[in-house]
């Protein structure tokens, strides 16, 4: 990924060897996208990052789901529908309405290819010192503070995420779920639906991170949190993904282990909007 970066930056079929770092529209960003370890086929992730103003960025990651047919190009259709939708030509000055439109639209694409391809998504929409999490699957989004406390953390649109949420099983009996895999929300069903969470505002040193199931699926969310708020933004993604890909590729009795695609992008603001 180039560091003079355009209006929208894709990532798709990406395998990066080290984190991007980059800054746009009053944010930091890092981010990252590789194929599972050992994996020969391809990297069914993508993500987009789009600059819509100088104070305004859409962030996304999509997870093609593995186990059917065209899972890459169902993910790169959604995130590239979304960045077409978030040009100046499609916008209209409304953020809100055009994500929602590009979820919509890539969901009829996908449906159409007629192959059974289907995928998550997973955007933050970002405005001056504000940020708003949409998402359909189980790619995740975390903010946590500067302390280490989780301000959000989206619920996976799964039997076992929604069991989790619910009480029923803690964090280390869903992460071992042998149906954990299984997801009941993705683009490419007509029976989609979006989940739009709330406006959060933030306050500095505020971490946002978005990411495939390849990172949430091999670290708990306490371990992301800790790693994510320490130190710089690259460094702290950096520290993550060794610690998922290390369990990927040594599965331990005590900790979850799930060899898997992994895209993350993180950011916070270049400057403090809020206290």
């Amino acid at each position: 990924m180039s560091e003079n970066v355009p209006a929208a930056e894709l990532l798709t079929a990406n395998d990066s060897e080290t984190v991007s770092l980059f800054e746009l529209s009053g944010i930091e960003v890092a981010a990252w996208s590789h194929r599972a370890p050992q994996k020969e086929t391809s990297n069914e992730d993508a993500a987009a990052i789009v600059s819509v103003s100088d104070e305004a960025a859409v962030l996304a990651v999509a997870d093609g789901c593995g186990g059917l047919r065209g899972g890459d190009q169902a993910a790169a259709m959604a995130v590239r529908t979304l960045a077409e939708q978030l040009q100046p030509g499609s916008l209209n000055g409304r953020i809100r309405p055009a994500i929602l439109d590009a979820f919509e639209i890539a969901n009829g694409k996908i449906v159409d290819l007629g192959i059974g391809a289907a995928t998550t998504i997973a955007a933050v929409e970002f405005r001056t010192g504000i940020m708003r999490p949409y998402h359909v699957g189980d790619s995740m989004i975390l903010v946590v503070g500067r302390n280490g406390k989780v301000k959000y953390v989206s619920t996976p649109h799964s039997p076992v995420g929604f069991a989790a949420a619910s009480g029923l099983f803690d964090e280390a009996e869903a992460m071992h779920h042998e149906e954990r895999h299984l997801v009941n929300n993705v683009l490419g069903d007509a029976s989609m639906r979006i989940e739009l969470g709330p406006t959060i505002e933030l306050a500095r040193y505020d971490t946002v991170l978005i990411a495939s199931d390849g990172l949430f699926d091999n670290l708990f969310l306490e371990e992301i949190a800790e790693g994510i708020r320490k130190g710089t933004l690259k460094g702290g993604l950096e520290t993550l993904i060794e610690m998922a890909r290390a369990r990927m590729e040594a599965p331990a009795a005590d900790t979850p282990s799930k060899a898997d695609d992994l895209t993350a992008i993180a950011f916070r603001q270049l400057e403090s909007r809020s206290q």
